[in-house]
């Protein structure tokens, strides 16, 4: 039986995962972060359950801690996080250099400006009289020190980013800034607008309800950190060793064991993890190395591992959190998006699976030996109550209470579990590190999220969505028109403009989901894309939850889209393969994610939830033939069936799957006529090999 080290799978993550990898910091700071990372994570434990202060002095303190430990743990400059200790100095405190400290000061400063402020400020000091009014009297005409603190704030968000995550984020959120501000010069006119002085724009961005402290924040800061936190936790006291061995049990003795074991254990971690590199981490720490022992080459090892742990960012009941971001904007209740995600998140495992089984029949590698696989009821008998908190979880979210007081009782029933389980006891230390190691994990996605509701008030204050959306319709229109002269004449495809049109559209705003998606973690990669991308879809008349969803599923793509493909390299770097290579693998196997959006938008059906669209025979033809358009497109990545296929005749069969997934009885048949010289191609094969 495969054990799983939860130590292991952390130094891993932190090796691959840039946003875990911190510079190193004297002993006396070591220890600073240490407790307030532990008070960090305490309060927002205790304040899911008795409930949150009021939204701008909570936000203030979740940004404020953010900040504070994004500047101690993450240098200036990446050359930096691995140098060793350097003398103190009058510019250096404990390897932090001064102007870290600076930026800590202005951070906490700027973060709790508005909590301080917000009922007015009327004191005297020194005999000199300090009177301002309060917020509420000032929206709209902020004065000068708000102006400034609201610059401040800024400035700070924009280099906590930057130092976590990169320069992506940062160039775009100043590229939306100058749109915002100088939109007046703008030489299109379909984006021009009057432009907003800096003064409103400090206004739109700083005080709450719009911009910093928008809904954003307040779901980060209430609801995803107390995810992160119970996954961390639920890791620890043994859920991750259950995932190992109750995926060993289910797929592990069949074609390809454990490559399906792999996908089927990157599954289970999806439910409760929102990072697609601790999913690939956690479980690749054990499955890649067995593939490759198995005789899997490391590129598809590390492919396999990397496409089913970025389709834990889909899978209910948590979706990366943004399941929880995605009911706040569409005013819908959670369960709503869980069900609407669960056969999408089922096509795209489908799919994963399918090319496993068919890669590993053209490979003739078997399953696992049945002597390594463990017994179904000792699995269970041993790890039972790991399962606990997830279903108390999931009780509690389908109860109707909030995500944050279901988090609430996951990580309490997590922590009883832990002390009282003999089977996998934790100790204090083991929630110590584990609450540490959830504040770190939260530090990027706090600070890109906080920066990222500037883009959401930009695309708010200035109607750019709705522009946006309207430049891709008609750019979409008139290709759609050009293409249609040149594809009319193919029998039985009686496409129309407007069909072609909205199709252009859906491949234009993919594109740009997946570009845009890049290096993004999952919470913050969605809210950008449906501020941006999803308008675009509204306009043409997708319902909301079918964009939302389109968007969120593009937007993951981008952890397995080279050259930008984190999950993949984090795989590539356990298999000992090439990147690049091991980012093409998984791209290949999680085709069905390509495709399945693409289904949803044309038959929303699939997503159960949508009353007006949705009838029993309209659900089990679009499910079904998705299914097998999912199983024909991975014989084509896969070149076998039940026999080698000839690369010809692949992209026969690729063609036959695209034209099988997309709704509609014509373009079955379509689809079927085409496949059927391939199948006859199989058959005759296989029957040429079994006479040899």
């Amino acid at each position: 039986m495969a054990t799983f080290d939860v130590n292991e799978a952390e130094q891993l993550e932190k090796k691959y995962d840039s946003a875990l990898q911190t510079r190193t910091v004297g002993p006396w700071i070591v220890r600073f972060v240490f407790l307030f990372s532990l008070m960090f994570a305490a309060y927002h434990y205790v304040t899911a359950g008795i409930g949150v202060p009021v939204d701008y002095w909570h936000m203030g303190f979740h940004m404020a801690g953010v900040i504070t430990l994004i500047f101690i743990s993450f240098p200036m400059f990446k050359r930096d996080r691995n140098q060793p200790m350097r003398p103190n100095a009058w510019y250096r405190f404990g390897n932090v250099p001064l102007i870290d400290w600076i930026f800590i000061v202005v951070g906490i400063t700027t973060s709790l400006y508005i909590g301080v402020t917000w009922y007015g400020v009327d004191f005297t000091v020194f005999g000199i009289h300090f009177q301002m009014v309060e917020q509420v009297m000032r929206q709209g005409d902020p004065w000068l020190i708000d102006v400034v603190f609201g610059t401040a704030l800024i400035v700070v968000l924009l280099e906590a980013v930057r130092r976590t995550l990169g320069m992506v984020v940062p160039i775009i959120i100043l590229l939306f800034t100058g749109y915002a501000v100088f939109g007046q010069y703008i030489p299109i006119q379909t984006i021009m607008h009057p432009g907003i002085n800096w003064s409103q724009y400090i206004n739109n961005m700083y005080f709450p309800s719009e911009g910093i402290y928008g809904v954003t924040l307040w779901i980060v800061s209430t609801v995803v950190f107390h995810f992160v936190l119970f996954g961390v936790l639920a890791q620890r006291m043994g859920l991750g060793q259950l995932f190992v061995d109750m995926a060993t049990v289910v797929a592990g003795r069949y074609t390809g064991g454990l490559a399906k074991v792999s996908v089927v254990s990157s599954a289970f971690f999806g439910t409760i993890s929102g990072s697609s590199i601790a999913n690939t981490v956690s479980t690749g720490s054990l499955t890649i190395p067995n593939m490759k022992r198995m005789g899997y080459p490391g590129h598809l090892a590390g492919g396999v591992e990397a496409a089913s742990s970025a389709g834990g960012q889909i899978t209910p009941p948590i979706m990366g959190a943004a399941a929880f971001i995605m009911a706040e904007f569409l005013e819908v209740p959670y369960t709503t998006i869980v069900l609407a995600a669960a056969i999408p998140a089922a096509m795209h495992y489908i799919g994963v699976l399918c090319i496993v089984h068919f890669q590993a029949k053209r490979m003739g590698l078997k399953g696992v030996p049945e002597a390594e696989i463990p017994q179904l009821w000792r699995v269970i008998k041993r790890g039972w109550p790991a399962s606990i908190p997830l279903f108390v979880l999931i009780y509690v979210l389908f109860s109707g209470y909030s995500p944050h007081m279901a988090a609430f009782w996951g990580i309490t029933s997590a922590l009883v579990v832990g002390f009282l389980n003999p089977m996998h006891r934790m100790t204090i230390r083991d929630v110590m590190d584990g609450a540490v190691l959830g504040t770190k994990y939260a530090l990027a996605v706090g600070a890109v999220v906080a920066a990222i509701g500037i883009v959401v008030g930009v695309v708010n204050s200035t109607g750019l969505g709705f522009r946006l959306g309207f430049m891709v319709a008609n750019g979409a229109l008139s290709l759609a028109e050009t293409v249609h002269g040149l594809i009319s004449w193919i029998p039985m495809l009686e496409i129309s403009i407007p069909s072609l049109t909205l199709f252009i559209s859906l491949v234009l705003i993919a594109i740009t989901c997946i570009l845009m998606g890049a290096g993004l973690p999952t919470t913050a990669l969605y809210i950008m894309l449906a501020t941006v991308a999803q308008p675009a879809l509204a306009n043409l008349g997708v319902p909301p939850l079918a964009s939302h969803l389109f968007v969120l599923y593009y937007g993951v793509i981008s952890e397995i889209t080279p050259p930008v493909c984190a999950s993949a390299y984090a795989a590539a770097g356990i298999a000992g393969a090439d990147p690049f290579r091991t980012g093409l693998s998984a791209f290949s196997l999680g085709i069905a994610k390509l495709m399945v959006p693409m289904v949803f938008v044309y038959s929303p059906a699939m997503l159960i939830v949508l009353e007006e669209y949705f009838t029993w025979a309209e659900f089990l033809q679009t499910v079904l033939t998705c299914g097998l358009g999912v199983v024909m497109m991975a014989t084509a990545v896969s070149g076998f069936f039940i026999a080698p296929m000839p690369k010809p005749l692949r992209w026969v069969i690729a063609f036959a799957a695209l034209f099988m997934v997309t709704p509609g009885s014509k373009s079955d048949l379509f689809a079927m006529m085409v496949a059927l010289p391939v199948l006859l191609q199989q058959v005759y094969a296989s029957k040429r090999v079994q006479v040899a």
